[in-house]
């Protein structure tokens, strides 16, 4: 048995037809940017989430970054970050002409450690960007506290927690705005790159939709040095399409997490940890394993795909060897670094599979 560690075939199967009619509508109309299912698409998200405003962008790193500036951070600025994290949060801040600073994660979350935060603070600290990091959320009462005893702006990174909950509330509704990602392989992904902001400050959002579109607010008219990062009508259509479903595809990905977590008993192995406030969405199924390697040899040599999430940590990267950090100085994140490995997870992913996962997992010696 094969098993790939990502697929979108069972979801494109169940969607086919109207995808396909989300694209002719599309073409038929001969409108590709800023249209009515943009507008459509923003709207629904909007409802979705439970904020009044989103505004679409070209893609999730772009989302984050747009929702920075609306937010007046930039050069001069420090901004809270994750240690532990994709590197697009890091690169927003540093697009905006602002420094990240990293704190360290929790060991059992791998979200950001919020008793870690208010150290890094100083004078120049404007913002903080928690992590809902894959599709678990964040502690967002101890981060919202910190942030309101610090006058600080929060810009969640939802980019792998479409539909998660904090508390029965969904992320990306408690900071100053949040930032989503539809890339393909996320829990709503579109059939290319594509991001939205979704805020309830609708001055945050009129001035993000105008950075995004040349930093016009009308044709020929700019107010801002803007960008070019705008939702396309194609992925608007094709993610008004998938987004109906993402509940119940959500629930889909639940079903196979509580399996892994039933079923994996290797004492080698150290399974994911959701406190009680979480409802993630299990966008990825990180375990650990001190013999990281080996593990995913083994499961490799069965033919079973898995990943590394993330093999370097952000403060180790080359592109941030300007920063001064050295191994040792977040060593949360670089225990996670060196000892995460994800499992295959994926919306229909047969239960068949799913054991295979489980058995071989277990066989590991």
């Amino acid at each position: 048995m094969k098993i790939p560690f990502v697929s979108f075939l069972p979801m494109e199967h169940e969607l086919d037809k109207e995808l396909r009619d989300a694209f002719e509508r599309v073409y038929k109309r001969s409108w590709y940017i800023d249209g009515v299912e943009d507008a459509a698409f923003e709207k629904a998200f909007a409802d979705y989430c439970g904020t009044s405003c989103c505004v679409g962008t070209g893609n999730g790193l772009d989302a984050l970054m747009l929702a920075l500036k609306a937010l007046g951070v930039g050069r001069g600025d420090e901004v809270i970050v994750p240690a532990n994290t994709f590197i697009a949060t890091a690169l927003a801040v540093t697009y905006v002409g602002a420094t990240p600073f990293f704190v360290d994660a929790d060991i059992r979350t791998f979200n950001i450690d919020p008793s870690g935060i208010e150290d890094k603070i100083t004078e120049k600290t404007r913002a903080m960007i928690p992590v809902h990091l894959y599709g678990q959320p964040c502690d967002m009462d101890s981060i919202m506290d910190i942030a309101k005893r610090h006058r600080l702006y929060v810009v969640e990174d939802c980019a792998q927690a479409h539909g998660a909950t904090y508390r029965g509330r969904k992320v990306g509704t408690f900071g100053d705005a949040a930032g989503f990602s539809f890339y393909p392989g996320k829990n709503l992904g579109a059939l290319g790159d594509g991001g939205t902001i979704v805020t309830d400050d609708e001055d945050v959002a009129k001035k993000a939709r105008a950075l995004g579109n040349y930093g016009s607010d009308y044709k020929y008219h700019h107010i801002y040095q803007g960008h070019n990062s705008r939702l396309d009508e194609l992925q608007a259509a094709f993610l008004s399409v998938k987004l109906p479903h993402l509940d119940r595809m959500n629930e889909g990905r639940r079903r196979i997490a509580r399996k892994y977590l039933k079923g994996i008993k290797n004492p080698a192995v150290i399974l994911p940890y959701v406190p009680e406030y979480a409802d993630p969405v299990w966008h990825i199924f990180g375990i650990r394993c001190k013999r990281r390697e080996e593990l995913e040899k083994h499961l490799n040599e069965a033919a079973i795909g898995t990943n590394k999430h993330y093999p370097i940590p952000v403060h180790l990267q080359e592109c941030y060897r300007d920063l001064g950090f050295k191994k040792g100085d977040y060593p949360v994140a670089e225990e996670i670094s060196a000892t995460e490995l994800s499992l295959p997870m994926y919306y229909g992913m047969p239960d068949e599979e799913v054991q295979y996962v489980i058995d071989a997992v277990n066989k590991f010696e």
